[in-house]
């Protein structure tokens, strides 16, 4: 069967992709950049092509959540990524689409609209996104995460499927040769990387590493050079701290699982995949939720995450070094305080599921 892959939201995709059988011909369709006029690789291209699987590059517009000088040149894009969507799934001929939400849903899915092809959608979030939301009326099946989703997609399409998390993560491998005095941070801006976070890690290292070791993935974003002004930062260190901070622009998966699981807890953003593997390991974490995000969707994850008893909370728009301190140097005496505290999202066997309603509906079209 040939299916292509919709990218934008990495890690359920990496989850399908490891559960289809290897007969499967894929083909995935994502961003090769990770921001608008940034010419570092994403850490989608580099995965995806990694894994030996065929990669388009589709360039499209987006609906921007803060005005930059790429903003109006973007929403011009929006009629060439349709056409450049139609031209490679013309090309390809697949059986079926699966997209995962994001920009670069709206003109793949259309595109395959316009052609027929079997359209399944993964929502993620505990409610919906905006692009999933819109294309529910193309789709022929929408897998959900969570039943609070189920109100906002079309009830005949919908299938409760659960957001699937990693392998890597669920059964990580031992170690990546790391050898850090505990406890272990981990601080995550998740794939494209964290300004606001990273700017907080440089006003606060050596403080940090006066009480633990620091595992810290910047992104690879050229605009702010984050990655290289913490490498300076390091070797300004003296040797006892500066072997006590890892610093990368990206973890590969099975390093995330591996750094998930000897990691106190983890500081990062609250987007819904972060936020699933986090409780899928019960892993405590110190969340700061992205302001901007989709309809206040990581406020509310991260309240969700912290009702749960998993870890706190802090607001972007309040926080200072010193107060950021306070806050971890408290977690890491009172570890012990987060454990679950109701019955978490059913994630094992999601991937499963989301490759059983692709195949059935790629087939239902074509009996």
């Amino acid at each position: 069967m040939k299916i292509v892959i919709i990218g934008g939201h990495l890690s359920p995709a990496l989850c399908v992709i490891d559960e289809l059988p290897k007969t499967a011909n894929l083909l995935y369709i994502g961003r090769k950049n990770a921001l608008e006029g940034d010419k570092n690789n994403s850490l989608e291209f580099e995965t995806i092509t990694g894994l030996g699987i065929p990669f388009e590059n589709l360039v499209t517009g987006r609906l921007q959540r803060t005005f930059t000088k790429y903003t109006i040149p973007s929403l011009f894009k929006t009629p060439y990524g349709l056409v450049r969507a139609i031209v490679i799934l013309r090309k390809f001929k697949p059986d079926a689409v699966i997209g995962f939400g994001g920009y670069l849903s709206f003109p793949a899915v259309s595109a395959s609209r316009i052609l027929k092809i079997p359209i399944v959608l993964h929502e993620q979030t505990l409610k919906a996104g905006i692009t999933n939301k819109y294309l529910s009326k193309f789709a022929d099946k929408v897998c959900i995460s969570y039943e609070t989703s189920r109100k906002y997609f079309p009830k005949e399409k919908v299938v409760l499927t659960g957001n699937p998390v990693r392998k890597s993560i669920l059964s990580p491998i031992d170690n990546i040769g790391l050898s850090l005095e505990e406890p272990i941070i981990y601080i995550t801006g998740g794939s494209v990387g964290s300004h606001q976070i990273n700017k907080l890690v440089m006003e606060t290292l050596p403080r940090l590493l006066e009480k633990s070791s620091v595992i810290h993935q910047t992104g690879g974003a050229s605009k702010f050079s984050d990655f290289e002004k913490l490498q300076i930062l390091k070797e300004g260190l003296n040797k006892g701290k500066k072997e006590k901070y890892l610093i990368s622009k990206y973890f590969a998966p099975d390093e995330v699982g591996a750094i998930y699981k000897i990691a106190s807890f983890v500081i990062g953003r609250s987007g819904i995949n972060t936020v699933s593997e986090l409780m899928a390991i019960e892993k405590p974490a110190l969340l700061i939720p992205l302001h901007s995000s989709q309809k206040n969707e990581q406020l509310d994850n991260a309240a969700f995450f912290k009702k749960l008893g998993l870890g706190e909370v802090i607001d972007q728009e309040e926080i200072d070094p010193d107060f950021f301190l306070r806050v971890v140097h408290k977690m890491l005496k009172n570890l012990d305080k987060y454990r679950l505290k109701s019955k978490k999202a059913e994630s094992s066997g999601a991937a499963k599921r989301i490759v059983k309603v692709i195949y059935e509906t790629a087939q239902g079209r074509s009996n």
